[in-house]
């Protein structure tokens, strides 16, 4: 077992910008990541074998980031059991709306979690990770509403009444 609690992938090099969003989002956290980026359709073999495991080296939750078909969140789904949260991104000229609707259509059995798409989709698909971990670790619980609290108080300090 390793001490990594999330795996960040994605589908091609260009991805990276949108997933460091949630990178960024699990460092503020203090929780432990790795990224790997991996093709459903150029690394098949490799991609299985990272998903199948995930499970046994410890990680609690996978996050997917892929344009065009999407086809990484269902690929990864597919060859492991853990929570996957879909990212889809921006990649062809449907504007991500070809990713998240690959994202979507899981058949049944194969679950995938889905966000928005783009940079917002990778904070979100972050904060449901740590959600999720916060089901058993206390600290990332207590940082959650630590961080939920002071997303109140941003939006009362602007406020104009």
């Amino acid at each position: 077992m390793n001490n990594i609690q999330i795996a960040l992938m994605m589908g091609s090099q260009s991805d990276l910008p949108v997933m460091k969003e949630a990178a960024k989002i699990l460092e503020e956290f203090d929780v432990s990541y790795e990224i790997r980026v991996l093709s459903a359709h150029r690394t098949p073999k490799e991609t299985a074998e990272y998903a199948e495991q995930l499970r046994l080296r410890g990680v609690k939750v996978v996050i997917c980031g892929a344009g065009a078909s999407a086809a990484l969140a269902g690929v990864v789904a597919a060859h492991t059991s853990l929570p996957v949260i879909g990212v889809p991104i921006v990649a062809t000229p449907l504007n991500g709306m070809d990713a998240l609707l690959s994202t979507v259509q899981m058949p049944p059995g194969v679950p995938v979690g889905a966000m928005a798409i783009g940079p917002s989709g990778a904070k979100n698909a972050a904060l449901l990770a740590l959600r999720i971990i916060s089901l058993q670790d206390k600290d990332v619980e207590r940082k959650l509403a630590e961080f939920k609290e002071e997303q109140r108080r941003k939006i009362l300090d602007t406020d104009l009444n």
